[in-house]
C-alpha cells in the first residue's frame, strides 16, 4: 500500500488569516460529492477539555475524495486570545496545513476519544476515521488553486515596505504564496507521473520521462534511477535533449542497455536511467558500487524499511568512509538524496538526486515529492512485471494448446484410419463369411424338408440346430455390414409412403412367436389418427429399428412379463416406444448402451449372447432419419425406449 503523501506546511499567521484558510475548507467541503464531514474547535464547547486543547484551533474536513486538517496553537499565555480577536487585537498562531492522512486520522482519533461519555458522537468519529482515504488528484488541485486564488486576490493585504525605492513590495502572506505554489506544482508533476504510468505499460519511456520531469522540477544536477539485482524489467537506451533556447539548460537522459550488463549478480546493483542538467555533468550510467556498498550493510536494510537518505554534504558525511568518498568524488556527487524503490515488500532499486559541484541542504517538500515518484514507479514497474509475466505464460500456452491441437489431430486422423480399416475388414470377411453361410441354411433347409423316413429325429435336430445358428450368425453379420455402411457413409435412405399401422403391425407379429415361446405378452398400443397413417421415410429400415427393440424388450423381459410398442404421431413426426418390465439398465450404465461391441454386466448375459451391435445400429438408423433416441430404466421395473423420426422429403428424380 502506498504510503500519503505529506503535502503540508507551518507557518506562523496571524488569526485573521487562519480563520480564512478555515473558511476556504469549508467551502471546498461543500464541492464533495461524498458525505463529508466539517468540524471546527466549536464542538468542544460542550464538553470538558484539557488545557492543551483550550489553546488549540482547528478546521477539519473528512470524506472519502477530500480530507485536510488546518491547526493551529497560540504561543502560552495567548488562550485567551479569541477575546482579544473579537476585540480587533493582533494575534497570531503556529499553525499547520496538512493532507497526510495519517496525521488525519491521528487527531480524530485523539479527537474521538474526548466524546468517551458521548456514545453517539464517539461512534460517529469513529465511523468517519475508518473511511478516510487517499485524496482525489483533481480536487487537492482545485483546492490549492482556490487558495491560491485566494491570496492572490486579497484587496486589504498590508504591506511591507521596500528596502530601496526600486524593490518590488512584498506581500505578508508572501511566504504562503510561495508554498502554494510551489504545492500546487508538485501535485501537477505528481498527477502527470500518475496518468502516465495508467496510460502507458511502456516502462522504459515512463522512467525516462518521470526522472527528466522530476529533475526539471527541482532543478537537480542529476536524477538517476539504481537497480539492485533480481530485477526482471529489461531496459533499453533511450536518448533525448532539449534545446538552450530561452535560457533553458540542455538535459541528457540515458537508460542502460541489458547487453551491456553481462554479469550484473557480480556487482550486485548499477544505474540503469539517468537524466542530467548538461552533458558536461558526468554520466554515471551502468556505474556501480561493487566495493562500497555490500548488501551486508546497515543502509541496505534501512533502506529495506523504507528509510530516505539525505546527504547535504557528501565530504563532512562520509568523511570516514574513505572508499565511497573517493567514488562519490569520481562520479562528481556533492550532495545526494535516495528514495527506496519498494516492490511488494521487495528493494527493486533506489530514486537517487545528485547535486554535483556545490552542497545542498534538502527540504521535506523535496524529500516527499522524491517519495512519491519511488511509490509510482514501484507501480509502473510492477505493472511492467506483470505484462511481462502474462506474455511468457500466454506465449508458452500458445505453444502448449498448438502441441496439443497437432496431437489430437495426429490422434483423429490415426482414429478415422483405424476405424476405416476396421470398417473395410469388417465388411470384407462378411461378405466372405455370406457364401459358405447361403450353403449352410440353404443345404440344411432342404434337407429339413426331407421325408421323416429318410432322416431319423435326432438327425432332424442336428439339422434344425445347424439351420437356427445359422440364420443367427445371418444376423449378426447383416447387422456388421449395415452398421460398416452407415459409418462409411455409404448407406442412402429409400424413401417411399407407407403405413405406419402396417409396420407396427408386421414387427410385432414377426416376434409374436418368439415372445410367446418365452412366455411373454407382446402388445401393440395404436396412439394414430388413422387419417395421419400415411408417412414418409425408409420404411425398411423403420421396421428394422423397430425389430431390434422389440427383440432387444423381449430378450431381457423375464417370464411373464410384458412388452408393449405404442406408435403415435405429433405434427411432423412419427413417434415410437418400445416399453418392458424387463430387469432395467444400471443408471451409470446408460452412456455405453448404444456404444458398438458393447454388452451390459447384467445377469441375462451368459443366457443372451450377442455381438453388442443391435441398439448400436438402431441408434445410427435413427440419426440417418435426422431423428433422436432415449431410453429412461429402473432397475427390477423396466425400460423405455423413445424413438423419434420426422418425416422425410421425397426424393424427385430429374
Amino acid at each position: 500500500m502506498l504510503s500519503s503523501p505529506d503535502l503540508s506546511f507551518s507557518r506562523t499567521l496571524p488569526i485573521v488569516v487562519f480563520n480564512q484558510l478555515g473558511e476556504l475548507l469549508e467551502q471546498m467541503a461543500q464541492t464533495v460529492e461524498s458525505a463529508t464531514l466539517v468540524l471546527t474547535e466549536a464542538v468542544l464547547a460542550r464538553i470538558c477539555i484539557p488545557v492543551e486543547w483550550q489553546r488549540q484551533r482547528f478546521t477539519l474536513v473528512v470524506s472519502g475524495q477530500f480530507s485536510a486538517l488546518l491547526l493551529g496553537n497560540f504561543e502560552q499565555g495567548e488562550q485567551g486570545s479569541r477575546g482579544a480577536e473579537e476585540q480587533g487585537i493582533d494575534s497570531a498562531l503556529n499553525a499547520r496545513l496538512t493532507f497526510n492522512l495519517e496525521a488525519i486520522a491521528s487527531f480524530l482519533y485523539e479527537l474521538r476519544d474526548l466524546f468517551e461519555c458521548d456514545s453517539y458522537t464517539h461512534q460517529n468519529l469513529e465511523r468517519y476515521r475508518q473511511i478516510i482515504g487517499p485524496n482525489d488528484a483533481t480536487l487537492q488541485s482545485k483546492f490549492s488553486l482556490l487558495l491560491l486564488e485566494y491570496f492572490l486576490t486579497q484587496p486589504n493585504q498590508e504591506i511591507i515596505a521596500p528596502p530601496s525605492p526600486t524593490a518590488p513590495a512584498v506581500y505578508i502572506c508572501q511566504p504562503v504564496e510561495d508554498a502554494l505554489k510551489k504545492q500546487v506544482s508538485q501535485e501537477r508533476l505528481l498527477n502527470q507521473v500518475t496518468t502516465q504510468i495508467r496510460k502507458s505499460l511502456d516502462l522504459p519511456v515512463i522512467m525516462a520521462t518521470a526522472i527528466t520531469q522530476v529533475r526539471e522540477f527541482l532543478e537537480l544536477d542529476r536524477l538517476v534511477i539504481y537497480k539492485f539485482e533480481g530485477s526482471k524489467v529489461k531496459t533499453q537506451q533511450y536518448q533525448s535533449s532539449t534545446d538552450e533556447d530561452n535560457g533553458k539548460r540542455s538535459t541528457s537522459i540515458s537508460v542502460n542497455n541489458q547487453s551491456l550488463v553481462e554479469d550484473y549478480q557480480q556487482h550486485g546493483a548499477y544505474i540503469v536511467y539517468e537524466a542530467r542538467a548538461t552533458d558536461a555533468i558526468t554520466c554515471v550510467l551502468n556505474y556501480t558500487e561493487k566495493n562500497c556498498f555490500m548488501r551486508t550493510s546497515q543502509c541496505w536494510e534501512k533502506y529495506r524499511q523504507g528509510f530516505t537518505l539525505a546527504v547535504d554534504d557528501v565530504e563532512k558525511t562520509y568523511a570516514l568512509e574513505e572508499c565511497l568518498l573517493n567514488f562519490l568524488r569520481e562520479s562528481q556527487v556533492r550532495a545526494k538524496l535516495a528514495a527506496p524503490i519498494i516492490l511488494e515488500d521487495r528493494l527493486w532499486g533506489l530514486l537517487i538526486a545528485h547535486q554535483c559541484n556545490e552542497p545542498r541542504q534538502w527540504i521535506d517538500s523535496e524529500k516527499n515529492l522524491l517519495i512519491a515518484i519511488a511509490e509510482q514507479l514501484a507501480i509502473a514497474i510492477h505493472q511492467a512485471e506483470l505484462m511481462q509475466t502474462l506474455t511468457q505464460e500466454k506465449q508458452t500456452l500458445e505453444q502448449r494448446v498448438i502441441e496439443r491441437t497437432i496431437g489430437l489431430r495426429d490422434a483423429l486422423l490415426a482414429a478415422e484410419a483405424a476405424n476405416r480399416l476396421r470398417s473395410e475388414f469388417l465388411a470384407t470377411i462378411s461378405h466372405e463369411l455370406l457364401t459358405p453361410l447361403t450353403y449352410v441354411i440353404g443345404m440344411s433347409s432342404t434337407l429339413l424338408r426331407w421325408p421323416l423316413g429318410e432322416l431319423s429325429q435326432r438327425q432332424r435336430d442336428y439339422l434344425q440346430t445347424i439351420h437356427d445358428s445359422g440364420e443367427h450368425l445371418l444376423e449378426m453379420i447383416n447387422d456388421i455390414l449395415d452398421l460398416s455402411q452407415i459409418e462409411a457413409g455409404k448407406t442412402a435412405l429409400n424413401i417411399s409412403e407407407f403405413s405406419l399401422v402396417n409396420v407396427a403391425e408386421n414387427a410385432v407379429e414377426s416376434l409374436r412367436k418368439k415372445a410367446t415361446s418365452e412366455q411373454i405378452n407382446l402388445n401393440l398400443d395404436l396412439q394414430i389418427d388413422p387419417r395421419r397413417d400415411r408417412f414418409t421415410a425408409d420404411a425398411e429400415r423403420v421396421a428394422q429399428i423397430l425389430s431390434n427393440l422389440l427383440t432387444n424388450a423381449i430378450k431381457f423381459t423375464p417370464e411373464s412379463g410384458n412388452v408393449t410398442l405404442r406408435l403415435w404421431v405429433e405434427d411432423d413426426t412419427a413417434i415410437f416406444q418400445v416399453e418392458d418390465t424387463g430387469i432395467g439398465i444400471r443408471e451409470e450404465q446408460l452412456p455405453l448402451l448404444f456404444e458398438k461391441f458393447q454388452q451390459l454386466d447384467t445377469p441375462y448375459r451368459r443366457r443372451y449372447e450377442g455381438t453388442g451391435l443391435g441398439l448400436a445400429l438402431t441408434k445410427q438408423l435413427v440419426e440417418l432419419h435426422r431423428g433422436r433416441i432415449e431410453v429412461e430404466s429402473t432397475i427390477s421395473i423396466g425400460s423405455i425406449f423413445t424413438v423419434w423420426i420426422p418425416t422425410q422429403a421425397m426424393r424427385v428424380m430429374s
